[in-house]
């Protein structure tokens, strides 16, 4: 096996071996569905559909994952368990994108155990599956961008209540990219040029055509690009604090 499947498989192991993912599973779950089904008004909204579901779901994201990335490398700080790791035959590389994907792959798992509210969702009438599909593609691309972003400022900090409110601030100024109000404030004196690279930094915006079933490749290789650039920043981030 790689040296990247090992650290795969050690993170993935890691957190089902403490009640910390069964919590947050139980906690994403629940929540799922009382947007979806509650304040998300889906029995009066007459359709069979999961725009409520996934309409949620970035600020459902905000506090969720940054919880999940704040203990990726700041635990390994603060214990100093990280020094062990930086002498073993591994590339930053694999380290980096090891915990990534065991982060990623964990926030799949909770992802996928929402499949009840596809099926009741197709019990109660006829939605387009396809759209639907798309929709948990865009979602959990939509977490990875959450949590390479996490990745990084847990890495620059030893205090992982500190990488988690970074992580929070940051995410949210991605999302807050494409709020109206934001973007009417800054087409009242910036060109428009300038209002649309705005908008298009947003998860908000580039998130709810995946929802809608509109799948672009501009927009996969936004999340994808979004990721790299995080996951790399993180690998340099590591080595500028491996002397702390």
């Amino acid at each position: 096996m790689s040296t990247l499947g090992v650290i795969f498989k050690r993170e993935l192991g890691s957190y089902f071996a403490t009640p910390l993912a069964y919590i947050f599973i139980v906690i994403f779950l629940v929540l799922s569905a009382l947007f979806t089904f509650d304040l998300g008004g889906f029995y009066t909204a007459g359709q069979a559909d999961l725009n409520a579901f996934f309409s949620f779901h970035s600020w459902l994201y905000l506090f969720l994952v940054p919880a999940i990335a704040m203990r990726l490398w700041a635990e390994e700080r603060k214990s100093g368990t990280i020094e062990l790791l930086m002498t073993l035959p591994v590339s930053r590389t694999a380290m980096v994108l090891g915990k990534f994907l065991a982060a990623w792959v964990f926030v799949g798992i909770a992802l996928l155990l929402t499949f009840p509210i596809v099926i009741t969702v197709n019990y109660l009438g006829d939605p387009d599956n396809g759209a639907i599909v798309t929709g948990y593609i865009g979602s959990w691309l939509l977490a990875g961008g959450y949590l390479a972003i996490g990745s990084c400022l847990s890495a620059a900090t030893k205090n992982q209540v500190i990488a988690f409110i970074l992580s929070v601030v940051v995410c949210f100024l991605f999302i807050a990219a494409g709020i109206p109000m934001v973007l009417d404030f800054f087409s009242t004196w910036a060109p428009q040029w300038l209002v649309d690279a705005i908008a298009s930094f947003s998860f908000q915006v580039r998130f709810s055509a995946l929802s809608r079933g509109v799948l672009e490749l501009r927009d996969l290789l936004y999340f994808f690009s979004l990721m790299a650039g995080w996951l790399f920043a993180t690998a340099i981030v590591i080595d500028l604090k491996k002397a702390d």
